[in-house]
């Protein structure tokens, strides 16, 4: 196991191609400050290109995910001094990543934590875990995907309700409404995560990173569209290495072996 220590975040790449990215500011319930936003940045850059790295699990630990931003850092700033910031960019680092992404979140995942948990693929979530835009009770609204993202992913009445009274969203309510994929025990949020982070690495990743690409374009475009770009995707992959030992592994009764060509 290849592990890498940073101030605020820590990286672990597992021997089963799966990395752990947890974010560790307990005293602070894993606020996102700059230093947080840039480290995760640096690492979503770096494991983007990782030929290790097959998916990417990301956590706060298991009592909370990540409750907000840090209030301290924008409370007094100007339009400008925020502008200037440009945490889009450091932002697009994990909505661009081609590796799936599975979010484990334990506790709050509020303000820039829901919004940093939508940036995932796939959410899996504690019974503990409460979900949260409360931008709006500071003035503010949410200004990283909060509106967005969830719009799409629950609908126009249910993302309303939530952005515009702030309210705490429970786990079991999260599923009901699609905004997140699983709840398990507390205690299982992370080695679930784990578990369908090592599923997904073990099989073809050029098929799981077209997979991903063609879902999250097409879901933008037309439907005439986004049929074509899945079937050229389709399509492509049977250039791959991959596509033929699978092909011939599940006609062979045999367990297949993918090398990611």
């Amino acid at each position: 196991m290849d592990s890498r220590l940073n101030a605020v975040v820590d990286l672990q790449i597992r021997d089963d191609a799966v990395a752990v990215v947890r974010i560790q500011r307990p005293e602070v319930k894993n606020a996102l400050n700059s230093a947080v936003r840039e480290q995760l940045a640096e690492i979503f850059r770096s494991l983007a290109g990782d030929a290790r790295v097959r998916a990417i699990v990301l956590t706060g630990g298991e009592q909370c995910f990540v409750a907000g931003a840090d209030i301290r850092e924008f409370a007094e700033a100007s339009p400008i001094e925020m502008y200037r910031r440009h945490t889009e960019y450091l932002w697009e680092a994990i909505a661009r990543c081609p590796k799936p992404v599975i979010a484990a979140v334990n506790g709050f995942a509020l303000g820039g934590g829901c919004e940093l948990a939508m940036h995932c693929d796939i959410i899996v979530a504690g019974q503990s875990a409460r979900f949260g835009q409360p931008e709006v009770k500071l003035g503010l609204m949410p200004g990283a995907g909060g509106t967005q993202r969830l719009i799409r992913a629950v609908g126009k009445f249910q993302a309303m309700r939530i952005a515009l009274t702030g309210c705490l969203v429970a786990a079991p309510e999260a599923l009901a409404m699609g905004m997140v994929s699983e709840v398990v025990s507390d205690e299982r949020t992370v080695p679930r995560a784990l578990e369908l982070g090592a599923e997904i690495a073990a099989l073809p990743p050029l098929a799981v990173a077209q997979i991903k690409e063609v879902m999250l374009l097409g879901a933008d475009l037309p439907l005439d569209s986004a049929l074509a770009l899945e079937r050229k995707a389709f399509q492509l992959l049977f250039d791959s290495r991959d596509q033929k030992e699978g092909a011939n592994a599940f006609l062979d009764k045999r367990k297949a072996t993918f090398s990611g060509e």
